[in-house]
């Protein structure tokens, strides 16, 4: 038997359908696979220290060929600098081996590198370089004080005209060949400029062009040994059908694999899976560890595939398999409940599950029902948004002038919020406080947004404890700004509160509804100028 096939002895019943690797809660199979690939990271001192950076690990149960159940375990990228222990799959391509093509080729664009370098380091391009700007700052202090000298001069010839009463004609003409002979002594002055620098800015460009053309090259090779490895990647699905990555993502927006694509959890657990002709039952995935700087993960806890590089990939390899759906179209259709209306505005209260504007995912929005309630005011338009597993307060404008009024309150911080949440654990923080995290959405794993301080848009939220109840805490959050998930980010990261919100399946695990939930909300009216105060407690 294959050593990387761990035998499950359990009369646990087995799933109907594979897992959706994007939406899904553990499986009890999964579950008692991955306490068994836990127990063996804990007894490796090495493994364990390495994992303890953070890590992350997947599960795939299976059926062996002859009807055997077991499961595989895999790791993303490297664990201990190596892609080979044998308790876990290989890769799915072996990129390290030192005397294979990748790492042949990686090291001639190491070379190259070391060469540039070496000129940019390089006695003569340092003391050209250096010698280039004196000479330059030299020259533009010449003829700078030059100018001066010229506008000196144009000062004294204007003041000359307004004091004389009669300008003589040879008085005339002898400043107008002043200003001519200086206009020209200028232009002359910079040509010795120019040519005085020209041999030393010779030097510097010819060390330029070799760096220029040494980094051209380098661009070249590595978009090669990039696509030579991509296409190394032969990824199989259920099928029996093989496609590598470079015609896998072809069909995607971005067009090109992005860097690590194909080693993951999930892709490597299916492709060893296929290959030595096992049935794939039901899989997931857990981090252990410390979570990354930007991203919020929990030691222990389930994560989904991410999207950027392994949604292409799965879309492929889970061809054949009958999966899953992914959860998110809502069984039945959630109720609008509309607080307040008039002429202008609506006040309504968005349930979880429900959009705030159409989108990709199935199921009615807040826009699309108040344009079926009011169809003589075609341009009701929500004026912020909620998430649609969040609840709450949601201010609608019934027309596009009021809607421009409405926004400019949110624009200039006018509108005052409160939500409450359910933190699923008890915080180590004060009772009041207030969390300053940036966010920016991660382009190859959205809807996830990250905390990057370089890149990040400023994304302010103060917070209150209630109270705590067992082993929840019930907390009023006052958002200062609106970024995308900014509540539950601030909520779930290290970095912030460092507890998620119950049932939150990005940033926490799923279960339930989101026990978040938009409860006070004012705003000035935009017509009638009054103070607009509105408040619906939340049903958890």
């Amino acid at each position: 038997m294959l050593t990387e096939f761990h035998p499950l002895h359990t009369d646990l019943p087995r799933p109907c359908k594979f897992t959706n690797p994007f939406h899904y809660e553990p499986h009890p199979l999964c579950l008692l696979a991955a306490q068994e690939v836990q127990a063996y990271i804990s007894a490796d001192d090495g493994l364990r220290a390495d994992a303890d950076r953070g890590k992350m690990f997947g599960v795939l149960v299976v059926e062996a060929d002859g009807g055997q159940l077991g499961y595989l375990a895999a790791y993303s990228g490297l664990l201990c600098g190596t892609n080979d222990h044998p308790f876990f799959v290989p890769p799915v391509f072996d990129a390290t081996q030192p005397d294979g093509y990748f790492k042949t080729h990686e090291a001639d664009i190491t070379a190259i590198n070391r060469r540039i370098d070496g000129i940019l380091h390089s006695d003569g391009y340092v003391a050209a370089t250096h010698e280039l700007a004196k000479m330059k700052e030299e020259h533009m202090e010449m003829l700078n004080d030059y100018r001066r000298q010229m506008s000196q001069a144009k000062l004294k010839r204007e003041a000359k005209r307004r004091v004389a009463e009669h300008i003589t004609p040879e008085d005339e003409a002898a400043m107008i060949r002043e200003s001519q002979f200086m206009k020209a002594e200028y232009k002359r002055l910079k040509r010795r400029c120019a040519d005085e620098a020209a041999p030393v800015e010779a030097k510097v460009n010819g060390y330029e062009d070799e760096i220029s053309a040494l980094k051209s090259g380098r661009r070249q090779m590595s978009d090669a040994l990039q696509r030579w490895l991509f296409s190394q990647y032969s990824m199989l699905n259920a099928l029996g059908e093989r496609k590598d990555l470079c015609a896998i993502f072809v069909e995607t927006p971005q067009r090109v694999p992005p860097s690590g694509a194909g080693d993951c959890c999930a892709p490597k657990l299916l492709q060893y899976a296929y290959l030595n002709r096992m049935r794939p039952v039901c899989m997931a995935e857990f981090w252990w560890g410390a979570s990354p700087a930007g991203e919020v993960r929990h030691h222990l806890r389930y994560y989904p595939a991410c999207r950027g590089k392994c949604l292409p990939i799965l879309g492929h390899m889970l061809q054949g398999l009958e999966v899953e759906n992914d959860g998110l179209e809502p069984a039945v259709t959630p109720l609008l409940e509309i607080v307040y209306e008039d002429e202008w505005i609506a006040v309504v209260n968005k349930p979880s599950g429900m959009m705030t504007v159409p989108g990709l995912t199935k199921g009615t929005s807040v826009l699309e029902e108040m344009r079926q309630r009011f169809p003589d005011k075609p341009g009701a338009t929500p004026v912020h948004r909620l998430d649609m597993d969040t609840s709450g307060l949601i201010i609608v404008a019934l027309d596009m002038e009021t809607y421009k009024k409405l926004q400019a309150q949110f624009a200039q911080r006018e509108v005052r919020k409160r939500y409450i949440a359910l933190l699923d654990g008890v915080p180590d923080c004060p009772v009041h406080g207030e969390i300053s995290l940036p966010l920016r959405s991660d382009p190859l794993d959205r809807p996830y947004q990250k905390v990057d301080s370089a890149n990040g848009k400023e994304a302010v939220t103060e917070y209150r404890v209630i109270e705590r109840e067992g082993d929840v805490t019930r907390i009023a959050l006052f958002p200062h700004t609106g970024r995308t998930h900014q509540l539950r980010v601030h909520c779930a990261h290290h970095d912030g509160l460092g507890v998620p919100i119950v049932g939150d399946r990005l940033y926490g695990h799923p279960g339930g509804r989101l026990c978040l939930h938009a409860e006070a909300i004012t705003f000035t009216h935009p017509v009638t100028g009054r103070t607009m105060n509105f408040e619906r407690k939340a049903e958890f």
